[in-house]
C-alpha cells in the first residue's frame, strides 16, 4: 500500500513525500482508514511504529476542511510527557507544512504568557500535557467546545502519572459527540474504564504489542555486587567507541544528577534529563544530544517514552526498572529507524525478582555478558529464569564463589591470577 492509496489531501501528500516516505507503516495503515472515517479508535503499536502519524494525519485531513467558527482547537492531542507533546508537534509541522493551519503546544514548565496569547488567537491544533491543560481550562483560558478529535496519545502511562481525573475532567469538557482516538501501550482493567467512558464502538487494532522483543536490538545483563561495582563497568563500557550515543537510566532524579556529573568530571560528555528540570533547560539538553555534543544522556523515565533521536546505539540500565513495560520502553530508544541497538542492563542479586518479570513478560531470557576484570563474585538466582518456564525452582546464573571469579570456559580461577590487562580489555564475554 501507499500513502496515495489512502485518498488524503494533495497538500498532506506532498509534505508526505517532502520528507521521503512512500508506504506506511503498519500501524498507520490500519489506523489512518477508520479514523479519517470518523471512527473512535483504540490502537497498540510497539514504539518506534510511526504511531504519530497514525492519528496526526487524520487530525490534518480534518483540518482541510472547514469547521466551526471559533478560537478554541478542533484537535486535541494529549500526551503524558513535555518531551513527547514536543515529538508531536514537530510531526504536526511536518506533516502540515502546506495546510493553512495554526497550532501550539501546552506543556508544563514553559512560559504562561506564550500560552495565553496562542490561546486569545483562533487556533486549529492543540498538543497539551493534561496538568497544564487543566489549568488554563479552569482559569477560563481554552475553549473545548469545538473540539472535533480527541487524542490520548500513550494513554496507559497517564494513567499511571496520576492523570485520569485530568483526562476525565477535559474529555467532560469537549462536545460528546467528538471522535476519540487512544493509543495505549497496554490494556488492563483501568484501560479499559476509561476506553468504556470516553469512546463509542470503538474500532480495535494491536500492531506488534510490546510483550514482544525488539528484533532490531541485542539485550545483555551485566550482574553487579555492589554500586561500587555498577560504575566500574560503567566507566568501562563508555570507553568503547563503538557507543556512539547513550541513554543511561537511573532510578531517581537525584541519581541521574549524580551520575551524570560523575562522568562529566570524568571526561565524559554527559547530561542528565528529569522532570524537576524547566522545559528549557531540557529543551536544550536534548538539542545538544541531537547536536553530538551530548553523547551520553542520563535521564530518569521522562525519557522512556517519547524520545525519538535515531543516533543513539547503546540503552543502558543503571538501575534496571521495576516495571516490565517500562523495560520495554526505556530500550526502544535504541535500534529505531531500521538500525540496530545494544541494551544493556545492570543487574544486583537484590534486583533478581524484577528481571524475573522482565523475562516472564517478554517471554525470553537476557543473556549474561560479563567484562574481562570486572566478573561479579554475587549469585544472581531466577526463579524460572523467565519465558515461559514458570517453574518455582530457583536456578543461579552465576556461582557465588567467594574471592573468585567464573572464566568464560566455565572453569574457576584465583584472584590472585587476575591479569592487570584485563582491566584494559573493551571486549565481552557471553556465558
Amino acid at each position: 500500500m501507499s500513502f496515495n492509496e489512502l485518498n488524503l489531501h494533495a497538500s498532506i501528500l506532498k509534505a508526505i513525500s517532502a520528507c521521503g516516505y512512500l508506504t506506511p507503516t503498519a500501524i498507520q495503515a490500519e489506523a489512518i482508514p477508520p479514523a479519517i472515517a470518523g471512527r473512535d479508535l483504540i490502537a497498540s503499536a510497539q514504539t518506534g511504529t510511526g504511531k504519530t502519524a497514525a492519528f496526526i494525519i487524520p487530525g490534518l485531513e480534518r483540518l482541510t476542511s472547514p469547521g466551526q467558527p471559533g478560537n478554541g482547537p478542533r484537535i486535541l492531542v494529549l500526551t503524558p510527557t513535555r518531551e513527547l507533546a514536543a515529538q508531536v508537534a514537530d510531526s504536526v509541522a511536518r506533516y502540515g507544512r502546506f495546510i493553512r493551519m495554526r497550532f501550539g503546544s501546552i506543556v508544563g514548565g514553559m512560559p504562561y504568557p506564550d500560552q495565553v496569547r496562542l490561546l486569545r488567537q483562533p487556533v486549529d491544533l492543540i498538543v497539551a500535557t493534561p496538568g497544564r491543560l487543566i489549568d488554563h481550562l479552569e482559569r477560563g483560558r481554552i475553549d473545548l467546545s469545538r473540539v472535533e478529535m480527541l487524542v490520548l496519545d500513550e494513554a496507559d502511562r497517564m494513567l499511571d502519572m496520576g492523570f485520569t481525573d485530568a483526562v476525565d475532567q477535559i474529555a467532560a469538557a469537549t462536545p460528546k459527540k467528538r471522535q476519540t482516538l487512544m493509543f495505549t501501550a497496554t490494556m488492563d482493567d483501568q484501560m479499559a474504564g476509561l476506553a468504556g467512558r470516553l469512546l463509542r464502538e470503538p474500532s480495535r487494532i494491536s500492531i506488534s504489542s510490546s510483550k514482544e522483543n525488539h528484533e532490531s536490538i541485542e539485550q545483555r545483563i551485566h550482574i553487579s555486587d555492589n554500586l561500587l561495582h555498577k560504575h566500574k563497568m560503567l566507566h568501562h563500557l563508555l570507553e568503547d567507541p563503538a557507543i556512539t550515543q547513550a541513554i543511561i537510566f537511573s532510578a531517581t532524579k537525584r541519581d541521574a544528577d549524580t551520575l551524570a556529573r560523575d562522568l562529566y568530571d570524568r571526561g565524559f560528555s554527559a547530561a542528565a534529563l528529569h522532570g524537576d528540570m524547566t522545559q528549557g533547560a531540557r529543551t536544550r539538553t536534548l538539542s545538544n544530544l541531537r547536536r553530538g555534543k551530548v553523547r551520553f544522556l542520563v535521564a530518569t523515565d521522562v525519557a522512556a517514552r517519547g524520545l525519538d533521536i535515531n543516533g543513539i546505539s547503546h540503552v543502558i540500565n543503571f538501575d534496571l526498572p521495576r516495571a516490565a513495560e517500562d523495560y520495554i520502553h526505556r530500550i526502544g530508544r535504541t535500534g529505531r529507524a531500521g538500525a540496530n541497538g545494544i541494551a544493556i542492563s545492570f543487574v544486583s542479586p537484590a534486583d533478581a525478582v524484577y528481571l524475573q518479570r522482565i523475562q516472564r513478560y517478554t517471554g525470553k531470557n537476557v543473556p549474561i555478558h560479563t567484562i574481562p576484570g570486572l566478573e561479579p563474585v554475587s549469585s544472581l538466582a531466577v526463579a524460572g529464569r523467565g519465558g515461559n518456564n514458570t517453574g518455582k525452582r530457583r536456578r543461579p546464573l552465576t556461582e557465588a564463589v567467594p574471592r573468585h571469579y567464573r572464566s568464560v570456559s566455565g572453569s574457576t580461577k584465583s584472584t590472585a591470577s587476575k591479569s592487570k590487562s584485563g582491566h584494559q580489555q573493551r571486549g565481552y564475554s557471553q556465558r
